[in-house]
């Protein structure tokens, strides 16, 4: 008889983590930073996210969809961050 296997755990948490990460990051940075640096900050900032989404999904120790969880993570804070840059750019160029 032998022992079935742990099912694996869902790196969905994982993912949001990123998510949230990157609109506490495109906040922080559209309060603190001068209104001539945040497409620059913006790009540190998702730089920060890219590296947080390899040690959340290198945490989670699953190698299986290990890919797949950090293209997710990436692009969903890519996608983020960029309607964040996008409202940050309007009030820029209105405010």
């Amino acid at each position: 008889m032998t022992v079935p296997g742990l099912a694996p755990r869902a790196g969905f948490g994982g993912i949001i983590a990123v998510w949230a990460a990157a609109a506490v990051i495109s906040v922080v940075i559209g309060i603190v930073a001068p209104d001539d640096w945040w497409a620059a900050w913006m790009s540190v900032g998702f730089a920060g996210c890219l590296i947080l989404a390899f040690v959340i999904q290198l945490f989670v120790g699953h190698p299986e969809g290990f890919l797949r969880r950090v293209s997710a993570s990436v692009l969903g804070a890519l996608v983020v961050m960029g309607f964040f840059g996008l409202g940050l750019g309007l009030v820029s160029l209105f405010g």
